[in-house]
């Protein structure tokens, strides 16, 4: 049964929305976090990787699944640059069940299958849906952590946010590899393939904007055949996934009223690489901090929030968001396979840095 009011209603439970329930529970604080989804942690959209500083939370039993030390990126030309990239590949599942466990623990109430149909920002209210019922839930903060598309900004009459799909398998591994590769090319306009390892497999995918690529399917598919022949992986799919990740930067204000936006309903999520799994973490941890602030009075505690986060993360996404612009001119374009535009446009590179350098 849902509860007719709480102080903090969370929209969306992953790794974003359980961090911002975790931290208000922990406070005491009374917590309702909702998911649309079935099962706590599922579907897996994500290649699965976190940066070392994020370690702290792969400590759970069944977390980790191996260690990266360095990233290959393929040029169009054939050249590769060989990079240090340290991190962690997880499981993504139990990553995002560990905080989850942690927000139950703390006594907030989490509830699956459940879905937001509209919010009253001026009157605090949320109308949810549950097994086919609609329920009225009073809030004091909500909390969006409801994704690229998310159903809370709709409502509040707030723009769509920029996105591009991806696709992904999970496929056999046939070696040890601690290397993440990126394959950068016109072939995967608005994006780029890569393939993550994860012990005895490995997740293969790409992005891309299909307002440019409609088909995603097939340009995988001859990647994926690709290193079948070389022996890298085996031809096995054991799990087909895919999903939006927005890349447009930062929403112009990350709060409207007494409602705060975190991880990719935010656009924290990194508009070149699609990282998004640290900025969801440090964003709801940072939104609950801020609920729990203005719960107790401090005025500014949400505008805080806000304004932290534009600082901690504006000029990484705001660079990202001028690359992609870069990039966008040249794709389907001859220049798009011009190994210097890929260098400009992709994070290895002391190019994408250097505001001073143009492709030649």
């Amino acid at each position: 049964m849902l509860p007719a009011a709480v102080d903090v209603l969370v929209v969306g439970l992953g790794p974003g929305g359980a961090s911002a329930a975790r931290v208000c529970a922990a406070a005491g604080r009374s917590v309702l976090a909702i998911e649309r989804n079935r099962t706590f942690g599922e579907p897996v959209q994500c290649a699965e990787f976190i940066p070392n500083p994020m370690g702290a939370y792969a400590r759970h039993d069944g977390v980790l699944r191996q260690r990266i030390d360095s990233m290959q990126s393929f040029l169009p030309s054939g050249a590769v640059e060989n990079s240090d990239f340290p991190g962690l590949m997880v499981d993504r599942a139990e990553f995002d069940r560990a905080i989850i466990r942690a927000a139950d623990a703390n006594g907030a109430q989490l509830v699956t299958s459940a879905s937001l149909v509209a919010v009253d920002a001026r009157g605090h209210l949320a109308r949810i849906r549950q097994a086919g019922v609609e329920h009225v839930v009073g809030y004091r903060v909500l909390i969006a952590a409801d994704g690229p598309h998310s159903p809370v900004a709709e409502s509040l009459g707030l723009p769509a946010l920029p996105v591009v799909q991806t696709r992904q398998y999970t496929v056999p591994l046939n070696r040890p590899y601690t290397a993440t590769d990126v394959w950068l090319s016109d072939d995967y306009p608005g994006g780029y393939a890569w393939l993550f390892p994860r012990g005895e497999w490995a997740n293969l995918g790409l992005g891309a904007d299909k307002r440019i690529a409609g088909d995603l399917k097939t340009p995988l598919d001859a990647l994926h055949a690709q290193l079948v022949e070389q022996g890298l992986v085996g031809g096995e799919i054991r799990y087909r996934t895919g999903g939006a990740i927005p890349v447009g930067g930062l929403r112009d204000s990350l709060i409207r009223g007494d409602v705060l936006f975190v991880g990719d309903a935010a656009g924290l999520t990194h508009p070149i690489t699609g990282a998004g799994i640290a900025a969801a973490v440090v964003s709801g941890e940072a939104a609950g901090e801020a609920a729990i602030g203005h719960l107790h009075g401090d005025a500014e505690a949400l505008a805080d929030y806000d304004e932290e986060m534009h600082d901690q993360y504006g000029p990484a996404l705001e660079r990202a968001c001028e690359r992609r612009a870069f990039l966008n001119e040249h794709w389907r374009t001859p220049r798009a396979q011009d190994d210097a535009v890929q260098r400009r446009g992709w994070i290895a590179f002391s190019e994408y840095f250097n505001d001073g350098d143009r492709a030649a």
